[in-house]
């Protein structure tokens, strides 16, 4: 969802809801949640969408012929024509990219969203394919508009006219799940009105069941997707999204990361209202809200507005909710970001958003504070006690293993083929312990890939190494004694092990700085070296 700048007159006295949300300071209507009728039985209705989804993801004897059928007829066509047309051309990542994303598009709204999954994989896949994939979170064919107001007006139960006095019937944006229209209720409040697709929630089901038959059958068969655990994979994807198909809960999560940024000062993010009426399983009705481009860094700096500090803020704002509250936007990218001219962040679409339970907390909250003290060990316990490892895992043995308890391996100085040799030795000792993502941190790790990825853009020359340093210190004074309370380290005795930093960076101690963009040339050089290893070499043999 995209906005522009649009200065409007307001109201001196600030709302009275500011003290339950970061909210815009001078809102269309004042949130008060015990007066929400949408919210009955919520929390009822997530946890019966969340016991949905094993029964989705239980793999039949028999695949989905139906839907394999039609993935099939749109995937082979794609791939086929560029292998026989195009791979030999210079452009040939950047021709197959677009045959794919042509062929998600058709597809629907499933593979729309795992389109918009790997377009935040900035760093892990082809640029090419990042590049295409983007244009899948916002421009996406649209429905009709007839279909639009078949939807409002079935869930909201009354006639277009009779509650907007104008809707726009070209949507601002258009994505997997829904569009976004502008709209005017009759009161005279400027709106932006989400609707769902409306045949979305059949598709995504099928869906889901066809990934639920086909990935148990690709574990092991390719080292990067076995590490990653395809099940594992569609059972966060499934997850997300059957959420995503009950706009109530979205509405429930915006004040849930609204609490969460008022109750940790930070007032650098902005979450919309949602309307205190008009929210339904289909239909979110939420304040419209304006401002820069997350990209328009042009724009900002001319505003006055310091970007280094903004990336800073979204990064602060991001531990917080998941080291303290266990609650996090779960979609960062720069569709659903746009920064006000006084240099506030607004967040948008919710519909995936981060949630911990509490021993997960304790676990991730851990796994940052050893992370950043040269604990290993630590880091390792509280990986398994998030899921990364079977909870009888040897961690002695896997520091010995890996190579954790010896000196830096500087990737920039190995040949194509020691790399590979690392990457496949690492893999198979990682699988060999039994070793998954924890679908939990991946939602945060993606958010910390986006970040990373802006820093390009936002901030280039920032030193990563000092700003790791800052949060450091920032997370001491604003939060040592909770941290000590929670997890029992001290962050004021246990000191920021910059040595340990630099080594998860594959850098020698030697080094006294890393800008993102000699970090950028890091990983040029890595890519460079792989793409000019000659493509007939063999891989080094797995046992």
């Amino acid at each position: 969802m995209r906005s522009y700048v649009g200065l409007v007159p307001e109201p001196a006295v600030p709302s009275p809801d500011l003290a339950l949300g970061a909210f815009s300071d001078h809102g269309p209507w004042v949130v008060e949640p015990d007066r929400l009728d949408w919210r009955a039985g919520l929390d009822e209705e997530r946890a019966r969408t969340r016991a949905e989804v094993p029964r989705l993801l239980r793999p039949g004897r028999v695949p989905p012929l139906g839907r394999l059928t039609r993935v099939l007829r749109a995937l082979v066509p794609a791939v086929g024509l560029w292998y026989l047309r195009e791979r030999r051309r210079p452009d040939s990542r950047a021709r197959i990219s677009q045959r794919l994303r042509r062929a998600f598009e058709r597809l629907g709204s499933t593979y729309v969203k795992l389109g918009q999954i790997l377009s935040g994989g900035e760093g892990l896949f082809p640029p090419e394919l990042v590049t295409e994939f983007r244009l899948l979170r916002d421009h996406v064919p649209a429905e009709s508009f007839a279909d639009v107001r078949a939807v409002v007006e079935r869930d909201l139960g009354r006639p277009l006219h009779s509650l907007f006095a104008s809707f726009d019937e070209e949507p601002l944006a258009a994505a997997s799940v829904a569009q976004v229209h502008a709209a005017r209720l009759t009161t005279g409040e400027e709106v932006v009105v989400k609707v769902q697709r409306p045949r979305v929630a059949a598709l995504v089901r099928s869906d889901i069941s066809a990934m639920a038959w086909l990935a148990p059958k690709l574990v092991g068969r390719i080292p990067v997707s076995a590490l990653a655990n395809p099940p594992a994979l569609v059972e966060l994807f499934a997850e997300t999204i059957v959420e995503e198909l009950d706009f109530r809960l979205e509405a429930e999560n915006m004040l849930d990361i609204a609490r969460v940024l008022a109750q940790t000062g930070q007032r650098t993010m902005v979450v919309p209202r949602p309307h205190p009426t008009l929210v339904t399983r289909r239909v979110l009705v939420m304040e419209r809200l304006r401002g820069f481009a997350f990209d328009d860094v042009e724009s900002m700096k001319a505003a006055g507005i310091d970007t280094s500090a903004l990336l800073r803020s979204g990064l602060i704002a991001a531990l917080e909710g998941a080291m303290l509250h266990g609650v996090f936007h779960g979609d960062l990218h720069g569709g659903n970001l746009f920064v006000q001219p006084d240099g506030r962040t607004v967040l948008l679409d919710f519909g995936i958003t981060g949630r911990l339970d509490e021993p997960q907390r304790l676990a991730f909250l851990r796994l940052l504070v050893t992370g950043t003290t040269g604990d290993v060990v630590g880091q390792l316990a509280a990986l398994r006690d998030l899921g990364a490892f079977p909870f009888d895992t040897d961690l002695d043995a896997v520091v010995h293993d890996l190579g954790l308890d010896g000196p830096v391996k500087d990737p920039t100085q190995m040949s194509a083929d020691e790399l590979v040799a690392e990457l496949s030795d690492l893999t198979k000792k990682l699988l060999g312990y039994g070793a998954r993502a924890p679908k939990e941190l991946m939602l945060f790790v993606k958010n910390l890939m986006f970040l990373n990825a802006a820093t390009a853009t936002l901030a280039p020359d920032v030193d990563i190494l000092g700003e790791i340093a800052h949060l450091y210190t920032y997370f001491t004074e604003h939060h040592g004694e909770r941290i000590v309370h929670d997890i029992g380290i001290d962050p004021t005795r246990a000191a920021l092990d910059l040595e340990a930093v630099k080594a998860g960076f594959g850098l020698s101690a030697d080094i006294e700085g890393l800008t993102f963009r000699e970090l950028q040339e890091r990983r040029q050089i890595i890519l460079r070296r792989m793409q000019d290893r000659p493509r007939g070499r063999r891989r080094p043999h797995k046992s």
